[in-house]
């Protein structure tokens, strides 16, 4: 056969057909100058992106393609990095045009109804059910995960306003009143802290009378270990990042995200410069060159008044050479309270968890050894360092030792914060600390560790709460979020409630949690489970999912069909 030859012109040769216009989005020149001016001096650094959308969506109510398009020139990065991460998290509102090119105004407000588990309980979803015809069109109504406030359900966010024991006339008239800000609770600031022997443990360790083999053994004998959940003894990881090379990075986690969780808040709120002591004094102890704290978007007032003392401290350090802190906001996004993808949030990306090795005290933040530690292991370092390692280790009952802050909310007269022995009961916890149940509930049940921990039914009372007690009958104490349960309630309705959030809030790195959980979601849907799937879901989420939330989230489900078979019958 002939082969055809088509000839090509010498002068093509080489030469490439020249677009009219760049690939991709165009910047519009007034998007542009409205993200400068937003901007302002502020670093165009990687690790700010999370910020600077934060500012973009925080003064126009929605992330518009055209800002988005501006901010990544205005940054040096690929539209495509910038819009994963702003599509990533739960709080930024990332709107495109539609056919026509025209984008859709933003709603004047968003309110958040808290569908967590103790906000269903007490009746979120009559309000989400009767306020989107209360307030209208020009008002967003939304279900929202946890937000922090269990022991004040159901609770909402008005904006970033919230309002506590919500009804649907107060949160009309929340609505009504325009943009309020929270009003923080009655706290000890800066110098009232300095006036009662505040920052004096810290100059002790900065002038050497406290050296820092002496700190870390008296954390060691004092036995504390880390409160947010995964329990790692605190003086040890000092001791570990301490060993590596400089620099060193610090990072506070105070994305406390677990349903039934809200010790964090409720100390911030109250005495912030004892967690700041006590961050400044493992900063010291461990060398650390700069510190991260990563607080929750919900939080705003914790945010407000974290701001203000920061300055107030730096303006008057206690003592020379603070090493710089930056407070970093959330944007909405459970994942981010495990520590790794805390980390990459930090760093301005999406909040996936790392794979491990390496762990985050070898190669953490900006690749660098980092001291990573939860909001209120750090709140206890001035008073264990103060009254010695006796005082908290001669703590607790039942044999343990140690205090725990018990994050305590459903049926009980008096929810809230309480500060107990460590291996207390959940029976000696409701009777003692909490008023008991409320009238005309009888126990039933409880969550002792949060939507993660499991479930027990009330036979299973005496088991004494703590690390390390509970995961012979499939739970653990995690960040010790007890939710009580009462004969109004039932078992498998709370396990639909957690493993829904548990869909939502996968971060979808992983196919065994991403798709495992949405399954198990339409599994338990039904009337009657399919208890052999279930179990071979559950096997494969704890044997392959990346991160704890992909190991823990069939724990709900398997202890429905092992302790309260009798409501699937």
């Amino acid at each position: 056969m002939n082969q055809v030859v088509i000839p090509i012109p010498v002068d093509s040769i080489g030469r490439q057909r020249k677009r009219r216009q760049p690939k991709g989005r165009q910047v519009d020149p007034a998007a542009l100058a409205e993200v400068r001016a937003l901007l302002g001096e502020a670093p165009r650094r990687r690790d700010l992106l999370i910020e600077h959308l934060h500012a973009i969506n925080d003064r126009y109510g929605q992330l518009a393609a055209p800002h988005l398009a501006a901010l990544a020139a205005e940054m040096k990065m690929a539209q495509a990095e910038v819009y994963e991460v702003a599509t990533f998290y739960h709080h930024f509102d990332v709107v495109r045009e539609d056919a026509d090119g025209a984008i859709a105004p933003p709603p004047a407000l968003t309110v958040r109804v808290c569908e967590g588990i103790a906000c269903e309980m007490a009746g979120a979803q009559s309000l989400l059910d009767k306020l989107p015809a209360l307030l209208g069109t020009d008002v967003r109504v939304v279900a929202a995960p946890c937000i922090g406030r269990c022991e004040r359900a159901p609770a909402a966010l008005v904006g970033q306003n919230p309002v506590d024991v919500a009804s649907a006339e107060a949160i009309v008239e929340r609505v009504a009143a325009g943009a309020v800000r929270h009003e923080p609770e009655p706290y000890v600031d800066y110098q009232a802290y300095r006036e009662q022997g505040g920052y004096r443990t810290l100059r002790a360790v900065a002038d050497g009378a406290l050296s820092a083999d002496d700190a870390i053994a008296t954390m060691e004998h004092a036995g504390l270990r880390g409160l947010g959940g995964a329990g790692f003894p605190a003086g040890r990881k000092w001791r570990i990042v301490r060993a590596e090379d400089g620099p060193r990075l610090m990072a506070v986690n105070i994305d406390e995200g677990e349903p039934g969780t809200f010790k964090d808040r409720f100390y911030l709120e109250r005495d912030p410069h004892r967690f700041l002591e006590g961050m400044l004094i493992a900063a010291r102890v461990v060398q650390v060159d700069a510190i991260y704290i990563y607080l929750r978007d919900e939080y705003a007032g914790c945010r407000a008044l974290l701001t203000e003392e920061l300055r107030r401290l730096r303006e008057d350090p206690p003592c020379a050479d603070l090493p710089p802190i930056e407070l970093r906001r959330g944007a909405g996004a459970y994942i981010c309270g495990e520590e790794s993808a805390m980390i990459e949030s930090i760093e301005g990306k999406r909040g996936w968890p790392r794979l491990r090795p390496p762990y985050v005290a070898q190669v953490g933040l900006f690749g660098r050894p980092t001291l990573e530690h939860n909001f209120e292991t750090l709140y206890w370092v001035r008073d264990i360092l103060e009254r010695g390692p006796e005082w908290f280790a001669g703590q607790g009952r039942h044999g343990r030792k140690g205090l725990r802050s018990f994050s305590v909310s459903g049926r009980v007269n008096k929810p809230g914060v309480h500060l107990a022995p460590a291996g207390i009961t959940i029976t000696e916890l409701i009777d003692e600390y909490c008023g008991g149940m409320l009238d005309g509930h009888r126990f039933y049940g409880y969550l002792p560790g949060g939507a993660s921990g499991g479930i027990l039914p009330a036979s299973m009372g005496d088991i004494p709460l703590d690390f390390d007690t509970l995961q012979p009958h499939g739970c653990f104490i995690g960040s010790a979020a007890v939710v009580v349960l009462s004969d109004h309630d039932r078992a498998v309705d709370v396990a639909r409630n957690l493993m829904h959030f548990f869909a939502h809030e996968s971060c979808g790195q992983c196919t065994p949690c991403r798709v495992g959980t949405a399954k198990a979601v339409q599994l338990i849907a039904q009337p009657q489970w399919d208890r052999e799937a279930l179990a071979d879901l559950s096997a494969v989420m704890r044997d392959a999912s990346i991160c704890g939330l992909g190991q823990a989230a069939p724990n709900p489900i398997d202890c429905v069909i092992r302790y309260f078979p009798h409501e699937l019958a």
